[in-house]
């Protein structure tokens, strides 16, 4: 893995030059370690854009393997502020296109950023989530996501993704001490999700409920059973 010193000292270089240097290197890890394979391609031919994929997150390798296979998509990502103050995390967002969020707040502003991204036409990719997952299951998502498709009209698209966890593990000592490994990723993209329309006398926070967990139940449905977590369909299926 390419060492903090060596990322902090790239990270100096002009913008362009970094996204350059950082797309070589961090794409040489991945086509060196990850045997990709990706599951549903087919469902996006007729899905108009711009489209806002929702996805559970693994592994800081999950924003990488998303980039390379949705390529010609163009994705920006919504990803936690606190990604910018690790140096090795910084420099592999350097080569994505990103939107910074304050985690666990109401971001206004990152908010209102996204809205405007996804209104103008760019395709957004979104851990509703908020951060990876430590036990490699799901967890519980968080609203945001239901606010910002309500506001944005943007079509919402569920990807599952696994084996992320191996490829690049959760290190809880620093994201700068995480290697990559070999490991086989699998990417299941879903069908366009049609939005759920609020029931007459539902209260405005129950609707938001009953969305997110429409959402990450969707999601779920991608994955194999044991990385379902709190969507586990033997809790029952909602859907």
């Amino acid at each position: 893995m390419i060492s903090p010193w060596m990322a902090k000292l790239i990270g100096c270089l002009p913008q362009g030059l970094v996204r350059y240097i950082s797309k070589k290197v961090l794409n040489g890890y991945l086509n060196k370690y990850a045997t990709i394979e990706v599951k549903g391609m087919e469902h996006l031919n007729e899905v108009k854009r711009p489209i806002v994929f929702i996805c559970n997150h693994l592994s800081n390798s999950d924003a990488l393997v998303l980039s390379d296979v949705f390529k010609k998509e163009n994705l920006t990502f919504v990803a936690g502020m606190k990604l910018n103050n690790d140096c090795l995390t910084k420099l592999g967002m350097s080569m994505t296109k990103t939107i910074v969020i304050k985690p666990n707040s109401a971001d206004k502003g990152a908010i209102s950023n996204i809205v405007k991204a996804i209104k103008s036409g760019e395709n957004m990719l979104i851990f509703p989530e908020g951060t990876r997952s430590r036990t490699s299951t799901m967890n519980k998502g968080k609203k945001g996501i239901v606010l910002i498709q309500k506001l944005s009209k943007g079509r919402i698209v569920p990807i599952g993704i696994w084996g992320t966890e191996k490829l690049l593990p959760i290190n809880d000592k620093g994201m700068a001490l995480e290697s990559f490994h070999p490991a086989k990723v699998t990417v299941n993209i879903g069908k366009e999700l049609h939005v759920p329309g609020r029931n007459k006398d539902e209260e405005k926070h129950e609707y938001e409920d009953r969305v997110i967990d429409f959402f990450m139940y969707e999601i779920a449905k991608l994955l194999p059973e044991k990385y379902r977590g709190v969507y586990s369909f033997n809790e029952g299926d909602k859907n």
